[in-house]
């Protein structure tokens, strides 16, 4: 049986989605219920006192080192066969090079060689940035933003990633099939997900439901890891890598919780 603390009765799990952002949220005594958002701000909205636990990149750094900015290079080794799902985060030069909304191919591309030249400046060694990581810039910089204006939001929006939590949720060892294989969904690690997710307290039901439109199967299943992570992050169970976090220049903390 899923439960919420009685000191933050809303928890959130959030994954980026094809649609905006897909939250598993719930709060105390009632059943999750699973959204997606057109925008970050739409979702703070909609859940104004939610715990949120999120599988996005918070806290930028100024010049990227090997390994990323900290966290990446902590949780790796904890994740064996799936450590390659924790990509380095390039500076916040990169990821700001080029906000444009892209109306054509070209521009997208030009934007991408843009962001890849200003890492390689940025970095030591000097690493360009992937189409995968370029494709997530945008929602990036939406939660950076708000951490930027809103302070405050900074103690209920948190960092983690899917494959940290499925790990720490399934006793500290890592999962042992991939969600995917060559981009497609793979049945047997989804399977091996939604199985430890119910061992946690979701029902079956639920989490083989269809996700809501725009979102894919595995960004519903990541979001409802993201939610028990915003449980123990509540409670105070969860624990931040590093431990005391980090901070960026703007005083935004950088840690991947779980």
């Amino acid at each position: 049986m899923l439960t919420s603390t009685n000191l933050h009765p809303a928890l959130a799990g959030v994954d980026g989605c094809k649609a905006g952002w897909i939250a598993v949220h719930r709060e105390l005594d009632k059943p999750p219920s699973v959204s997606v958002f057109p925008s970050f701000q739409a979702l703070l909205d909609a859940l104004p006192d939610a715990t949120i636990a999120v599988d996005m990149p918070i806290g930028l750094p100024d010049f990227s080192s090997r390994g990323g900015r900290g966290p990446e290079a902590l949780v790796r080794p904890l994740l064996g066969a799936r450590q390659s799902s924790v990509f380095a985060i390039p500076s916040r030069a990169a990821l700001y090079a080029d906000t444009s909304d892209f109306t054509t191919i070209e521009a997208w591309y030009a934007a991408h060689r843009l962001a890849s030249a200003v890492a390689m400046e940025t970095s030591d060694p000097p690493r360009g940035v992937s189409i995968q990581a370029f494709g997530i810039f945008s929602k990036i910089r939406e939660i950076d933003s708000l951490l930027i204006a809103r302070p405050e939001l900074r103690h209920r929006i948190f960092e983690s990633h899917p494959e940290v939590a499925f790990c720490r949720l399934n006793g500290g060892t890592a999962m042992a099939l991939p969600k995917k294989i060559k981009g497609a969904v793979n049945p047997a690690g989804m399977e091996e997900r939604k199985a430890l997710l119910c061992r946690r307290g979701y029902d079956r039901r639920f989490l083989d439901q269809a996700p809501p439109r725009g979102a894919a199967s595995d960004d519903f299943l990541d979001a409802a890891a993201m939610m028990l992570i915003a449980g123990r992050i509540a409670s105070g169970e969860a624990r931040p890598s590093p431990d005391p976090p980090l901070t960026d220049r703007f005083g935004i903390p950088v840690a991947i919780w779980a």
